[in-house]
């Protein structure tokens, strides 16, 4: 049968019609909620008002320098000690002005809060955990921490705990130096420190620098994946909608998340069977059980969830930082080989002066002391400027509880952040004068003496009344490890060439690790 021509359809009129209506309602439907945003970000914000920071963007600007995010930051320091990026619902004010922050953290310190943003960010993987909650909970825990830190049944257990893992990390870099293989001594500083937290956090052996242990492999990787992943919620505008779905790096972060916490509530429920085992025994060495027989006290508030936030919060302070901090000092070191010479000359003058050219590694290792760290000016010195140049944590802060005016004049809304950048403090001039950006130990020496700074300068370890309290543990496994492998090894870069930076997250990880080659200094034993 014959269609008449006027009744035949215009088939590519209709189809380009369908297509443009198609485009223009999707465009509508993006527009919509986009202007919205736009017009929550810039509402009430006073941004031409002069008795409110600068404005130098939108938090939009940190998705765009994510990978750089912290070079950004010192980039707009020098210029702008203290400025503003505008979020939707609040201003967040990032500085590198000592006032402000001696202001935030200790002055007004109770107008000041993690916030409730940060929480619904961190809680997943820290939960309630002394890094990501405020009033009577974080009381609770820094008393607890503050006694156990305290106690010397911990830090002779710690110190032995050290000084046995850095004996088995240097037999590791010797099997790589014997074979003239270069190795990522970054990977190899997470392996030991882990093995470290493990015993002195759970009294468990891990073994995993022996690479022994599968599953504590994995939990590296699980625990470091999930601290980049959290960390990308703070410059991804629908992380909570992913959550909600289940897709993308909210399904990876909640996978992560998952065999994190099946590991911590094995090794919890393990340690409660070894306890009752043990009921008669009142020294307890390691820090989980002396909080198992803590939460018998208070068993609904101290539940295995509670314990297991805590144990969270104590790992990545008890491994992150101090891997990282060793990664950078390695790296610096092989950067400026006249310092790592210095360094190494002090650990022989101080600790093996009288020992010979010939030593075992398990010999050495026990003549490390306390009072012979103490000695280790230097070392000391050059950790801490490694700290100042790489903080452990390169950016925290808290949240305004009330509308506020800062040293600097300037005033905050209720709600606004106030972020100090540490790691562009360590880079800016006017704090630490024109060699700022250049690494020298001396800086910290007056007569071959060490000299701290304020902590509001110096912020690597926090400041006020909530200072680390892990300090001093974490210096002396630091210098425990860094002389023993100074003792045995001088070391190169594998790659003089290879561009060294960060990967973004709340420590600072190298990214891609670090490949070194160790030159035996001496002949030793195993």
């Amino acid at each position: 049968m014959n269609i008449p021509p006027s009744s035949q359809p215009s088939t590519e009129m209709e189809i380009l019609s369908v297509l443009f209506t198609s485009i223009t309602t999707t465009l509508l439907l993006l527009f919509i909620p986009f202007s919205a945003l736009i017009l929550r970000i810039f509402t009430g914000k006073s941004i031409n008002n002069p008795k409110y920071h600068p404005v130098l963007g939108t938090a939009f600007h940190q998705l765009f320098h994510f990978s750089t995010l912290y070079d950004y930051q010192t980039r707009v320091g020098k210029t702008h000690p203290t400025f503003r990026l505008l979020g939707p619902d609040q201003s967040d004010i990032y500085t590198t002005d000592t006032r402000n922050i001696e202001y935030i953290l200790k002055t007004n310190f109770d107008k000041y809060s993690k916030g409730k943003q940060n929480q619904d960010i961190v809680t997943d993987l820290f939960g309630k955990g002394i890094f990501a909650v405020d009033g009577e909970k974080w009381r609770h825990q820094r008393k607890l921490a503050s006694y156990e830190f305290s106690t010397r049944v911990l830090r002779d257990f710690s110190c032995a705990v050290f000084r046995r893992n850095a004996a088995k990390l240097v037999r590791s870099v010797s099997e790589f130096s014997v074979a003239k293989q270069a190795f990522d001594i970054q990977d190899l500083l997470m392996r030991c420190t882990l093995d470290s937290i493990f015993k002195v956090g759970f009294g468990v052996d891990l073994n995993c620098l022996e690479g022994s242990s599968k599953e504590g492999s994995a939990f590296i990787k699980a625990f470091d994946d999930s601290n980049a992943l959290v960390y990308w919620r703070y410059v991804d505008p629908l992380w909570k909608l992913k959550r909600f779905l289940n897709i993308g790096c909210e399904a990876s972060l909640k996978k992560n998340i998952t065999f994190i916490d099946d590991f911590v509530h094995s090794l919890i429920r393990t340690k409660r069977k070894q306890l009752e085992m043990q009921q008669d025994c009142n020294d307890k060495e390691d820090i989980l059980s002396r909080f198992l027989v803590e939460s018998k006290k208070d068993p609904e508030e101290m539940n295995d969830k509670y314990l297991r936030d805590i144990i969270l919060n104590f790992m990545i302070a008890g491994k992150d930082t101090t891997a990282n901090t060793l990664s950078w000092f390695f790296y610096m070191l092989s950067k400026n080989p006249l310092i790592q010479e210095k360094i190494a000359q002090e650990v022989r003058d101080v600790i093996s002066s009288s020992q010979g050219n010939e030593i075992s590694i398990d010999e050495f290792v026990t003549n490390i002391t306390d009072e012979k760290l103490d000695k280790m000016q230097y070392l000391h010195a050059a950790l801490t400027e490694t700290l100042r140049l790489y903080p452990a944590v390169p950016v925290d802060g808290r949240v305004a509880e009330t509308d506020d005016t800062l040293p600097d004049g300037f005033k905050l809304k209720k709600g606004d952040g106030v972020y100090y950048t540490a790691y562009a403090m360590g880079r800016m001039s006017y704090i630490w004068g024109d060699d700022a950006e250049d690494f020298r130990p001396e800086r910290w020496l007056n007569n071959g003496v060490f000299q701290p700074e304020s902590p509001f300068k110096f912020v690597s370890f926090h400041a006020g009344l909530r200072i680390c309290l892990g300090k001093d543990f974490a210096y002396r496994q630091m210098k425990i490890m860094s002389t023993a492998l100074l003792q045995f090894f001088q070391f190169k870069l594998a790659d003089d060439m290879k561009n060294v930076t960060y990967r973004t997250m709340f420590t600072l990880h190298i990214d891609g690790g670090l490949n070194l080659h160790a030159v035996p200094r001496t002949n030793f034993g195993m």
